[in-house]
């Protein structure tokens, strides 16, 4: 038999009311009362003393503010049946489904629940998670934007000319600013996929430790990390790199901005030609991801297992908040762009096909539509092997700055910022 005791001091502005339950029906009645509008509640039971297992007591409070209807108000959890004008207990209890973590309490003077500010510090902290690598591709895309202008003269105009002469050209014909041709656009693309990525990156690998239960993630779990930040964040933003490849495509200049060219392609070929080469993206992005971020944290776990490693942990550590964020480096400042270099190339050289034939997918119409195999074949045709590696030297020279300023960027803004 359930105990049940009703409680229900005055209120001015609304009511407030509570019942002794037994444990087992905590989760059922906490989730129903939680679920009205307005309400806030609370199910705990004390600690068993003595042998003894007294009931729970669930709170429930409804005010009214300002005519605007009900609002939260305080919740609290009695200690037993009989100190009903007693303190609150922080106990073992379930709120409305949580699981046996602890009880939301709230403070009469409004203050927000236990529960309402983890999830606020929990948003925060996501949103400077992201901002960080936004912020690493801005810097970095900006710092190599003439590689990239390079690297897709070769693979989108197919352009014939020696490095120095394209460039001599470009100078010439477009002036400084031609180097950095569509780098809004860019930014626009590769600032949320980084934000993404990044982000997706540590949260998988977080997850993979958590369902493993290992102190450390394992070499493979960091594959998979990697590749399935790789794979969430091509899904999410492949649709403006189409849109950029479409502007410095011959002809593309005619269309005007983003919108003209993002309008022209739906209004002629449909919603999804916004999504070309999404295959190809992803089979490249899978392993480009994971041999990225996997290399990066092999390096970076070998240092820090090192003797020197351990020092500078150490030495971190007695210096705490007092020194700056490039000291607060784990690695420092010559190794986190080391290797973030390295990582970069090696994704780079054993994708870098992929990324050929899903830049020449993203330029065919409808009319001469193929898939992914054919226009790898279509390409190995005309150009052999070495065709599907054309412009694989200034992208390695792009990508060398790109990934070490790109890694670098995002650990200190997460050192700045104060990301958890």
């Amino acid at each position: 038999m359930s105990w049940l005791e009703m409680w229900l001091p005055a209120a001015a502005e609304g009511a407030a009311a509570g019942l002794f339950l037994d444990a087992g029906d905590a989760a059922a009645h906490g989730a129903l009362l939680a679920a009205m509008p307005g309400c806030s509640a609370s199910f705990g039971v004390p600690r068993r003393r003595r042998g003894r297992a007294p009931p729970g007591f669930l709170s429930m409070t409804m005010s009214v503010k300002g005519g605007r209807g009900f609002a939260p108000a305080p919740v609290g959890l009695l200690t037993g049946g009989d100190d009903k004008g007693g303190g609150v207990e922080v106990a073992e209890g379930l709120v409305a489904g949580r699981g046996a973590e602890g009880v939301v309490l709230v403070e009469a003077d409004g203050k927000l629940t236990e529960e309402e500010a983890h999830s606020g510090a929990g948003a925060m902290n996501t949103t400077k998670h992201l901002w960080s690598g936004a912020v690493a591709a801005m810097v970095s895309r900006t710092v190599v934007a003439p590689l990239e202008r390079l690297k897709l003269e070769y693979i989108v105009r197919g352009e014939q000319r020696n490095l120095f002469e394209l460039i001599q050209a470009i100078a010439t014909t477009e002036g400084l600013k031609g180097f950095w041709k569509g780098n809004l656009v860019n930014i626009l693309r590769t600032a949320p996929f980084k934000a993404v990525n990044f982000y997706a990156y540590d949260s998988y690998r977080k997850q993979l430790l958590k369902w493993s239960g290992n102190e450390e993630t394992t070499n493979l779990e960091r594959f998979i990390a990697g590749a399935s930040a790789g794979v969430t964040a091509t899904i999410m933003c492949i649709p403006m790199d189409t849109i950029r490849t479409k502007m410095v495509a011959p002809g593309g200049e005619a269309l005007g901005g983003v919108i003209g060219v993002a309008r022209h392609m739906i209004q002629t070929e449909g919603l999804f030609s916004l999504y070309k080469g999404l295959v190809p993206s992803l089979i490249s992005m899978a392993p480009s991801g994971a041999v990225f971020y996997g290399v990066y944290d092999i390096l970076k776990m070998a240092y820090l297992h090192s003797p020197e490693g351990k020092r500078r942990i150490s030495m971190m550590k007695q210096q705490g908040q007092e020194a700056n964020a490039l000291d607060q480096l784990e690695l420092g400042t010559v190794r986190t762009l080391l290797y973030g270099a390295i990582a970069g190339c090696c994704a780079e050289a054993a994708t870098y096909p992929f990324e050929v034939v899903r830049r020449q997918l993203q330029l065919q119409v409808k009319a001469t539509k193929m898939n992914a195999l054919a226009t790898c074949l279509k390409i190995v045709d005309k150009g052999g092997v070495p065709a599907l590696y054309v412009g694989l030297i200034p992208s390695l020279l792009q990508v060398l700055p790109s990934a070490s300023i790109s890694y670098f960027v995002y650990e200190l803004m997460k050192i700045v910022l104060k990301v958890e």
